[in-house]
Parts: C-alpha cells; sequence; structure tokens
C-alpha cells in the first residue's frame, strides 16, 4: 500500500470504484492504477483520471427544405438520377358527399349520364397515368399497377374513393395515387351535378407511401 497511501483522501468507492485526482504525475497515476487493481480486484474506470465524461451533444433534427424551389427559390424539377430504384407504392382516399337525394340515384344506377361509379373509377385510373402533365414539376413515371375503388356509404350518403399507384423507380407515386383520387371525385361531381349543385368533394389527402429513401409512412 505504499504507493495507495499517500492519495487515499482522493480514492471514492460507490458499488464499484472510481479515482480522481488533478496534478499528478502520468507515470504515477499507472502504478497507482496498478494498486488499486491488486487491491480490488478489478482496473479502474475508463473515465480518465481527473476528468469527467464529456456531456453527449444533442442531436439535431435537420432543417425542412422545399425540394422544388431553386437556392434562389425559383421553381425547380428535382434531379432524381442519383436515387436507386426500388419498388414504390402510394395509396390516398377522398370523400364525396353527395346528399340523400343524388345518393339514392347514384345506388339505383339512375343518373341520366349513365354509370357514375364506372366512369368515375376509368377516369381515376386515366387521371393517375396524366399526372406529370396536369402537375408541372411531376416526373413521368411508368406505372406498373393503378387501383381505383368507389363505395357507396349510406351514413353520410357519400362516395369513398380509395386510389393506390405502384412503380419501380427512382421517385415516389403519392401524386399519382392523389390524382386519381382527386379525378374520380371530379368526375362524380360531373356524372351528378344536374342532379345537384350540393355535392362537395373533401378528403383528399395521402393514406400511405413505401419504398425510397424515406421508407414507408402511414396516416394515423
Amino acid at each position: 500500500m505504499s504507493i495507495l497511501r499517500p492519495f487515499l483522501p482522493i480514492v471514492a468507492r460507490s458499488n464499484g470504484w472510481r479515482c480522481f485526482s488533478t496534478g499528478i504525475p502520468s507515470d504515477m497515476i499507472a502504478d497507482l492504477n496498478k494498486e488499486m487493481e491488486s487491491v480490488f480486484g478489478e482496473p479502474p474506470s475508463s473515465s480518465p483520471l481527473g476528468s469527467s465524461p464529456s456531456p453527449q451533444q444533442p442531436v439535431e433534427d435537420s432543417p425542412l427544405v422545399l425540394t422544388h424551389t431553386d437556392s434562389s427559390g425559383q421553381a425547380n424539377m428535382v434531379d432524381v438520377s442519383p436515387k436507386e430504384d426500388s419498388k414504390r407504392v402510394a395509396i390516398a382516399s377522398c370523400r364525396v358527399l353527395l346528399g340523400q337525394k343524388v345518393f339514392n340515384l347514384v345506388a339505383s344506377n339512375e343518373i341520366a349520364k349513365g354509370d357514375v361509379l364506372t366512369v368515375a373509377k376509368i377516369a381515376g385510373i386515366t387521371g393517375a397515368k396524366q399526372t406529370s402533365n396536369l402537375i408541372p414539376l411531376c416526373h413521368n413515371i411508368n406505372l406498373s399497377h393503378v387501383r381505383v375503388d368507389l363505395t357507396l356509404n349510406e351514413e353520410d350518403s357519400s362516395v369513398v374513393i380509395e386510389g393506390e399507384a405502384t412503380t419501380s423507380g427512382k421517385t415516389g407515386v403519392e401524386m399519382e395515387a392523389l390524382t386519381a383520387v382527386a379525378i374520380a371525385g371530379l368526375t362524380v361531381y360531373d356524372m351528378c351535378k344536374a342532379a345537384s349543385k350540393d355535392i362537395c368533394i373533401t378528403d383528399v389527402c395521402l393514406q400511405h407511401k413505401s419504398g425510397g429513401k424515406s421508407g414507408s409512412w402511414a396516416r394515423n
């Protein structure tokens, strides 16, 4: 204990042990560590003598930026060439509030223009394929699949529309899915507007997306 004794006032132990010192030569610290190991049967803490662990630096979130504008704030089409190809899927939905009178006409297929749900379904699929022509900065995507489903909801006299778009490529298909349900909803309005002007298209939103660098997302 000849090495340890001079430094006993600066040694503390609690469930394990750690020694603290300031102004002690490094060779004496090494000898002291060996002495402590021989006494307590384990090496001292890895934290350096005479210092305390540096606090963990907080991780800051990356700032949100608009990708469709350049450094000067001008509209810009994103260059997706560096991205890797991956399977991408997006699902969107919307609701068309018909009112009881028009709902009954659609349900019984008595609208003068014809089968509302079938025509709107085809319009939604066509709309998805025309997204880049309608939305200026969207990329022209080769879609591998488009699904548009329309369901009558008696509870609120509405048509619930769900659209899904799929591709394998460098950019997502959220806009294609959203365009599909929006065009389908507009078509329902067009087919039924002679019967009522109170029809309302609402709740156009993305429900799910997968693929790409950002991975999967779903609306809660």
